[in-house]
C-alpha cells in the first residue's frame, strides 16, 4: 500500500488557486485510472485504487494547507505505514511552471504544507513538486500562490497533470528518474 496525499485547501472558492495544484494532481490520478468513490476519513477525503500492481491510497487533507500533517500522520498509523509509504504531491514557487520534480526526503523550503507533513512524519517521504514559477517578489508571493491559475496557463496546466497522471506507473514502480523523463517528454509535444 502506498499512499499519495495531494496537498491543497478545501473549498470551492481555493479550486483553481495554484497553491491547490496538489489536489488537482491527485484528482486527475483518480480520474485517469478509475479509482473508487470518494470517502471521508482521515480529516481528509480519499480513494483507492490501483496503478499497476500498486495498491494505492489518494489522500486530500481537509485539515487546510498549515495543517496537512495531521491528516497525512493520521492515514500513515492506520496503515502502519512508515513515511517511506508516502508520496505527496504541492506546489513549488522555485520551480519553472508545469514542470514536475520528484525527490526523497529534505526540508520544507519555505512551504507550510510541507512544513506540517514534516512535523509530523518526520522529512523522509517522497516528494512530487509541481512548478508554479515565482511571482519575482517575496512580497507577492502570498498573493501569488493564494490566487487562481490565469486562463491561459490552463492549457499547460492541464498537459502537466496528464502527464503526471499517465506516468503515475513509474511512480508506483519508485522510479522516479523514469517518472520525470517520462512527464518531460510527454510536455514537449
Amino acid at each position: 500500500m502506498q499512499i499519495w496525499a495531494g496537498l491543497g485547501n478545501p473549498g470551492p472558492s481555493y479550486a483553481l488557486h495554484r497553491h491547490n495544484v496538489g489536489f488537482m494532481a491527485v484528482d486527475t490520478i483518480a480520474d485517469v485510472h478509475g479509482f473508487g468513490p470518494v470517502k471521508k476519513q482521515f480529516g481528509g477525503w480519499t480513494q483507492e485504487g490501483r496503478i499497476g500492481a500498486h495498491k494505492v491510497l489518494l489522500l486530500k487533507p481537509a485539515t487546510f494547507m498549515n495543517d496537512s500533517g495531521r491528516s497525512l500522520g493520521e492515514a500513515l498509523r492506520f496503515y502502519k505505514l512508515g513515511p517511506d509509504a508516502l508520496t505527496v504531491f504541492y506546489d513549488e514557487l522555485d520551480l519553472a511552471p508545469f514542470k514536475a520534480r520528484v525527490r526523497a526526503g529534505g526540508g520544507a523550503a519555505g512551504h507550510n504544507g510541507v512544513r506540517s507533513a514534516v512535523q509530523h512524519l518526520g522529512p523522509d517521504f517522497r516528494r512530487v513538486r509541481l512548478g508554479i514559477g515565482h511571482p519575482g517578489h517575496k512580497d507577492r508571493v502570498t498573493g501569488y500562490v493564494l490566487g487562481n491559475f490565469a486562463k491561459a496557463e490552463m492549457d499547460p496546466l492541464s498537459a502537466m497533470l496528464g502527464a503526471v497522471a499517465a506516468a503515475a506507473g513509474w511512480l508506483a514502480d519508485g522510479d522516479d528518474a523514469r517518472f520525470m523523463s517520462d512527464v518531460a517528454l510527454r510536455l514537449q509535444d
